[in-house]
């Protein structure tokens, strides 16, 4: 079972947005039974296995063995992935695009780069799933918090220049066995937590 399974096939993404088979990708974590899902999501078990079959059909499950009761055979299902997501290839010619013309300092432009990320990491960990190797990546994740916002681009002033000089140190575009990869760096504001308001409404907490 992959950890994070990409979806880039339309098809397949509609199938698994959908609510009850969402549910049930969530409950297949484990092997379980048609008769074992239907009793957990409170289903009838020819509707449980309508929608395993459209699962099944686009490779969200698959067969984790078979079981027999006195003269039935119960097949158990298991999910290909702890977790999915949406690659914007998906979307077709709509998908998000960096390349596209937009403004490289805008929230847009961040987005756009995270969905090629998906699409490529993406593309990328499912063939090395099928050849049973790892792919080498690295992520950097933390949380910086500005005193103020000259702060703020003073940081990005001196990162911007330290990542400059170790691309410079370390690139070499005419090395026969070199391999190309792409690095990313986004900063974004944290959300904050939603709070009530009154009348029933919800807004975002402000500092």
């Amino acid at each position: 079972m992959m950890d994070i399974r990409v979806i880039d096939e339309p098809a397949a993404a509609s199938v698994a947005l959908d609510p009850v088979r969402s549910r049930l990708l969530a409950e297949l974590r484990e092997p379980a039974s048609a008769a074992a899902l239907a009793e957990r999501v409170g289903s009838p078990r020819q509707k449980v296995n309508y929608h395993l079959r459209k699962l099944e059909s686009h490779g969200l499950v698959h067969m984790a063995g078979e079981k027999q009761w006195g003269g039935l055979t119960e097949r158990r299902l298991v999910a290909t992935a702890s977790a999915y997501v949406v690659s914007p290839s998906a979307l077709g010619p709509v998908a998000a695009d960096p390349e596209r013309q937009m403004d490289r300092l805008s929230a847009s432009y961040l987005i756009a780069l995270a969905a090629r990320a998906t699409r490529e990491v993406g593309d990328l960990v499912g063939r090395a799933h099928k050849a049973g190797q790892r792919l080498a990546t690295l992520s950097v994740d933390t949380v910086i918090r500005f005193r103020s916002s000259q702060e703020r681009a003073a940081f990005s002033s001196e990162l911007t220049e330290a990542i400059n000089q170790l691309v410079a140190k370390y690139h070499d575009e005419s090395a026969p066995d070199g391999r190309s990869h792409r690095l990313v760096l986004m900063a974004h504001p944290l959300p904050q937590p939603r709070v009530p308001k009154e009348g029933g409404n919800d807004a975002c907490a402000r500092e």
